[in-house]
């Protein structure tokens, strides 16, 4: 059965509260990779928030503000090294506080709109089709594959 948008905003929301939790992992633990050759925790999260933030500021707020959309797909490769560079100049704290604000923002902006406006195409930057729909469900299976990830590395944690 396919979700409603009022429900995909709540399983999107749902990951604050697992990323909140995450403030419990010791520092240490955040600058390990998740398992061998890959990210670190802080990495993920980073990863997580700027793109929150970028979503947020290209698109969602525009939507808002009655702006044109300018969300433009981007070499994500470049994007995700970026990101990884931002983690090593912030704590544990910093990047979970910015992941707060900005999945925060998004929430609070699309809380409540009309149906309609959920599956709304906007013309991006690229002068392709962005619906708000379309971002849930991109970055909902985005959000279930790090917390896959993020669960598993976790458990190794208490089996040390």
């Amino acid at each position: 059965m396919a979700k409603t948008s009022m429900e995909m905003v709540e399983e999107f929301k749902s990951f604050i509260n697992f990323v909140h939790d995450l403030k419990k992992t010791d520092e240490d633990h955040w600058n390990r990779p998740l398992s061998e050759g890959k990210w670190t925790l802080k990495d993920v999260i980073s990863h997580i928030m700027l793109w929150d933030k970028y979503f947020y500021e290209e698109g969602i707020k525009k939507i808002k503000l009655g702006q044109p959309v300018s969300v433009k797909h981007i070499n994500f490769d470049e994007f995700n090294a970026n990101a990884r560079e931002y983690a090593k100049t912030q704590t544990r704290d910093q990047i979970i506080d910015h992941f707060l604000e900005y999945r925060i923002k998004i929430i609070s902006d699309i809380s409540g709109l009309p149906e309609d406006d959920y599956i709304k195409a906007y013309k991006d930057g690229d002068k392709k089709k962005f619906s708000i729909r379309g971002y849930l469900r991109g970055f909902i299976s985005h959000d279930k594959h790090h917390k896959k990830q993020i669960e598993k590395y976790i458990k190794s944690l208490t089996k040390l």
